[in-house]
C-alpha cells in the first residue's frame, strides 16, 4: 500500500457531510469497540468509524479514501473469528449497521432482497412467517449480519443438507473501492452469462467491494424436525459414525459433534443440566432430521439409532418438545463462547472429507501432546468441518508463542494431507494468512492477487487480509 495520507480535519469534514455528524465517531470507546471482534484477544484501533446508510454514501466515502490512499475496513456484526474485520492498518471503519432493512420478500419467486446489516436470525424469522426457509445458520445467527455471512460464505449446522451461503445468493449490489456501484448478476436461478462475479464476491472477506444489497433464494419451510443426542464412548468412534450415517443413505438436516469436555464447559456456562454425561463418555453427536412427513422422520431416526448401536454408544436422548430442542441447540451454539471464556482462546476452523474425521481427531490429539497444549473439538461433523479450540497457559493469541505456531502448521499440514483445507467457514483474514501457502501454490496466490489488484488497484479495502500484495 502507498503511504496513507493523514486523516486531516478537511477529510473528516467531508465524511461528516456525507453521513451526518451523528454517524461519525472518533471517540476512544467507539474506536476500541470497532478495533476488536471475536478473534482471540486482538485489538487494532481505527482512526475513525463511519456509519453510512446507503450505497451512495459508501460510494462517496470510497472516492475520498481511494484518492488519499486511506485504508478502509468493512464491518458487520463483529462476530468474526479470523480477524477479517479488524482495522490493523488504522484508517476508516465502515460499519453497515444502518443498512438494516429487509427490502422485499417475494413469495411468488421464493426470493428475498435484503440489506447487509440485517441480523441473520431476524431475516430467517421474517421469511419463516411466510412459510419460507433460509437455511444457513451460523452459531452467531442471533448477532451476525447477513453481509458478514456473504463475506465469509458462512455455513452452520444446516449446511450438511442445505448447503452454505453461496448456494442461496443470486445477485449482489456492490460498491467497488473506486466508488462505482454495480450489480454482479441477475435475480435468476440459472445464469451462464460471463464470469460469475456474484460467487467471486461471496467468500472474498470484504477485500473486493462492500455489498449493499443482497438477493437470496429461499425454499419452503419443512413442517417437522426431530432431534436426538447420542453419547459415544470414543471420540474417534463418533467420527466413524458420521460417515456411516451417510453411507447408509441418510441425510440429516444437522449433524454436530461436541467433545465431552466442551459439553461440560458449556453446560456449566449456561447453567444447563439437560444432557446427562456418563464418566466414560468422550463425545456426543447432535442429529436432526427434517421434512414434511412426521412418520417418515420417526422411522428415519429409529433407523439411525439402530445403526449407531454398533459404535459404542450410551443411551440415546430424544428431545421431546421445542423447549428441549432449543436447550440442546443452545448448548451447541454457545460452545465457542463458553470454551473461550474457559481459556481456549485460539480456534482453528479445519475441514476434511467427512470419512477422514477420525484421522483428523486422532492427529489433533497427538499434535496437542507434542506441543503441550490442550484442545477441545466441536463442529459440523456432517460436512467434515471441525472447530478445534486450543488452550495454552499464558498464551492468549495464536501468534504469541512459537510452539503454538508450529503446532498449527503441523495441524494444517495434516488437514491438507487428508484432502481438506484450513478454513471451512471462518475465513483466512489476518490469522490464517501466514499458513495459506500450505494449501495454495504461488500460481494460485498470484491469480488471487491479480483479482484483488483489478478490483482495488490502490489496495485500500481490507488490505492485508488473506494475503499481502
Amino acid at each position: 500500500m502507498q503511504k496513507m495520507e493523514r486523516l486531516t480535519a478537511e477529510i473528516i469534514d467531508q465524511f461528516r457531510t456525507i453521513v451526518g455528524d451523528e454517524y461519525i465517531s472518533v471517540d476512544p470507546e467507539v474506536l476500541n469497540e470497532f478495533g476488536k471482534d471475536q478473534t482471540e484477544h486482538l485489538l487494532y484501533l481505527p482512526d475513525i468509524v463511519l456509519r453510512p446508510s446507503s450505497a451512495l454514501e459508501i460510494s462517496e466515502i470510497f472516492k475520498i479514501c481511494n484518492e488519499h490512499h486511506i485504508p478502509v475496513t468493512p464491518r458487520g456484526g463483529g462476530t468474526g473469528l479470523s480477524g477479517g474485520a479488524l482495522p490493523q492498518l488504522g484508517g476508516v471503519v465502515i460499519a453497515t449497521s444502518r443498512l438494516n432493512k429487509i427490502l422485499q420478500i417475494d413469495e411468488r419467486n421464493l426470493q428475498v432482497v435484503t440489506e447487509p446489516g440485517v441480523i441473520t436470525e431476524v431475516l430467517q424469522d421474517a421469511v419463516k412467517e411466510k412459510g419460507l426457509f433460509y437455511p444457513p445458520d451460523p452459531s452467531s445467527k442471533g448477532s451476525c449480519f447477513i453481509g458478514g455471512n456473504i463475506s465469509e460464505n458462512s455455513g452452520g449446522p444446516k449446511a450438511v443438507k442445505y448447503g452454505v451461503v453461496k448456494d442461496y445468493v443470486l445477485n449482489l449490489e456492490v460498491v467497488l473501492p473506486n466508488g462505482e456501484i454495480i450489480w454482479t448478476g441477475a435475480n435468476v436461478l440459472k445464469n451462464a452469462t460471463g464470469y460469475n462475479l456474484t460467487q467471486l464476491i461471496v467468500g472474498s472477506e470484504g477485500t473486493l467491494g462492500i455489498v449493499t444489497k443482497i438477493v437470496l433464494r429461499l425454499i419452503p419451510l419443512p413442517k417437522y424436525d426431530l432431534l436426538m443426542l447420542v453419547p459415544f464412548k470414543s471420540l474417534e468412534k463418533a467420527g466413524d459414525a458420521v460417515s456411516a450415517i451417510f453411507r447408509a443413505g441418510f441425510t440429516p438436516s444437522a449433524l454436530e459433534l461436541v467433545e465431552v469436555d466442551a459439553l461440560k464447559i458449556t453446560s456449566a456456562f449456561v447453567d444447563s443440566s439437560i444432557v446427562p454425561v456418563a464418566d466414560d463418555d468422550e463425545a456426543h453427536l447432535i442429529i436432526e432430521v427434517d421434512g414434511n412427513h412426521l412418520d417418515t422422520l420417526m422411522l428415519e431416526m429409529e433407523a439411525i439409532g439402530h445403526l449407531l448401536s454398533e459404535y459404542e454408544i450410551g443411551e440415546i436422548y430424544f428431545a421431546d418438545d421445542n423447549q428441549q430442542k432449543n436447550e440442546l441447540w443452545k448448548l451447541r451454539r454457545r460452545a465457542a463462547e463458553a470454551v473461550k471464556v474457559n481459556g481456549y482462546t485460539i480456534e482453528e476452523d479445519t475441514v476434511v472429507p467427512r470419512a477422514e474425521l477420525p484421522a483428523l481427531i486422532r492427529g489433533v490429539k497427538e499434535i496437542a501432546k507434542t506441543y503441550d497444549f490442550k484442545v477441545v473439538c466441536y463442529g459440523h461433523a456432517g460436512d467434515g468441518n471441525l472447530h478445534i479450540r486450543i488452550k495454552k497457559e499464558g498464551v492468549a493469541n495464536s501468534n504469541d508463542d512459537p510452539s503454538v505456531i508450529e503446532g498449527i502448521k503441523e495441524l494444517f499440514r495434516l488437514v491438507y494431507k487428508l484432502g481438506g483445507t484450513i478454513s471451512g467457514e471462518h475465513g483466512i483474514g489476518l490469522l490464517q494468512k501466514s499458513y495459506i501457502d500450505i494449501v495454495f501454490n504461488n500460481t494460485q496466490l498470484e491469480l488471487m492477487r491479480g483479482i484483488k489488484k483489478t478490483f482495488d488497484p490502490n489496495n485500500i479495502l481490507n488490505a492485508g487480509k488473506i494475503f499481502d500484495l
